[in-house]
This record gives structure tokens, sequence and C-alpha cells, in this order.
């Protein structure tokens, strides 16, 4: 059989990896509820080992087929792009769903809720301390991943890999000061609909934030053993686009959440 093909585009060869990878979230969920129930985490652990040794292989066959294999041609890195911009976009609506559910019960409160906004007994947030202090790290991560993006653009190499680690580094840092938030926050999720609003869209963003970062790392992990080059890293920009929509996101809960209703 031969190995030249007339078209521009990818077959994948079968692989493994999305039946063990819906195995492993299906024992994920499962580990979940047997956790919620009867508070024992072994099969949750269970799952979560099979999706990173999953994701571990799945991420390894991708950079073959892209780095060494030369199948991520111009039609297949456009397709990447269209793909990665419509995630953003379901990202985005989900997020409106948050802040829908926030404005509707802060802008109008109902009799339930006293009819005032913040609902009587939640001490809220000072959103001149934590929360400033994590806005402040992730406007200056997205200067770092652009640092880092025009470094790669002119064949930097030193240049890219700082500013990736420093990326990497604030993005952790971010991660660490919201739990310690989490740990001193004067409200729980079950107070009210603001503790369920509040938990709800700051907890997806955060787990927004530990997803990019582990993005973002890998990008660092990849440049570190030169994978990318000047006209050839769509990997890194995808890190770098979703970590730009995760600083937006995180201005619009500032801005609305932390400062606005509070």
């Amino acid at each position: 059989m031969s190995l030249h093909k007339n078209h521009p585009f990818h077959l994948v060869d079968p692989s493994p990896w999305p039946l063990f990878g819906a195995l492993g979230t299906m024992t994920t969920m499962t580990g979940l509820i047997k956790w919620f129930h009867l508070y024992e985490t072994n099969l949750l652990f269970l799952g979560f080992t099979i999706n990173t040794l999953v994701m571990f292989q799945w991420w390894r066959d991708i950079i073959r087929e892209s780095t060494f294999q030369g199948h991520h041609t111009y039609c297949v890195t456009m397709g990447l792009r269209w793909g990665m911009i419509l995630f953003i976009t379901s990202e985005v609506f989900f997020f409106i769903s948050f802040f829908w559910a926030f404005f509707h019960s802060s802008l109008s409160p109902s009799v339930e809720l006293g009819m005032i906004w913040p609902p009587k007994g939640i001490q809220t947030f000072n959103p001149m301390e934590i929360p400033l202090l994590n806005t402040l790290i992730l406007l200056t991560s997205g200067l770092t991943v652009t640092w880092a993006h025009h470094g790669l653009m002119e064949n930097d190499y030193k240049q890219a890999l700082h500013g990736l680690l420093l990326t990497v580094m604030l993005g952790f840092y971010f991660t660490i000061l919201q739990g310690y938030e989490y740990m001193e926050a004067p409200f729980t999720i079950a107070d009210s609909v603001y503790g369920s609003a509040f938990f709800m869209a700051t907890g997806f963003h955060g787990l927004h934030v530990i997803i990019g970062s582990t993005f973002l790392l890998i990008c660092l992990i990849r440049h570190f053993y030169s994978h990318f080059s000047s006209i050839h890293h769509f990997g890194f920009e995808a890190a770098a686009w979703y970590w730009h929509f995760v600083d937006v996101v995180w201005l619009f809960l500032y801005i609305s959440i932390y400062w606005w209703g509070s």
C-alpha cells in the first residue's frame, strides 16, 4: 500500500484513547457519587488516574503527529483554529449563564431574599484585598504570555521560555490565593443564592485557571524540547487564546461580583 496521499488532510489512525478516556470519565463520575454518598474516594482516584494516563498518551500521540510526522498541514491547522474558536465561544456562553443568574437575583431581589442585595446575613469579600491581588496577577500573566508569544515569533528561545515560565507560576499562584480565599470565606455555597452564584462562577473560573495553567505547562515542556518554531506553534497559540479568555472572564467576575455585587 502506498504511503503517499493526494490531499492535505489528516486521516487519524485508529486509537484506543477515546474509549479509555470515556471509561475513565465514567469511573470518575461514579467515584464522585460514591464519595458524596459513602465518603469513599478510592473509585474517584482510580478515575483520575485513568484520565491522567489517557491524557498523557493521547497528547503524546498528537505531538508526534504534529511535530515529528508533519501531519498538521495548513488545512489541518485551520480546522484546529476554528475548533478552538468555537470551543472558547461555547465557554463564553457557559459563563454568561452564571452572570445571568447573578444579575437576575441582584438587580431585582425577591421577597425570599429580603428584597435587598447582598441578602441579609451575607458578609461579602473586600474587593480591595485578595480579589484585587488576583486581578493584578492575571493581568500580569496576560502580559507575560504575550511576551512569550512575541519571543516565539522572533525565534528568541530564552525570551519565550522565561515568559511561559512566569505565566505558569502566576497561574498556579492565583489558584493558591483563591484556595486560601475559599478557606477564609464567611459564607458557603449553601448560603442563599449569593453563595450559590458566587461559588459556581468563581469556582468554575478557578477550574479554568487550573486547566489553562496545565495547558501552558505542557507548552513550556514542549518549548523546552524545541517542539515549536516561529511558523509552527498552534499548540501554544491555542493555550494563549484560552488564557486571555480566562483573564477577560475574571475581569467581569471582579467588577460584577466582587466589586459591584458587594
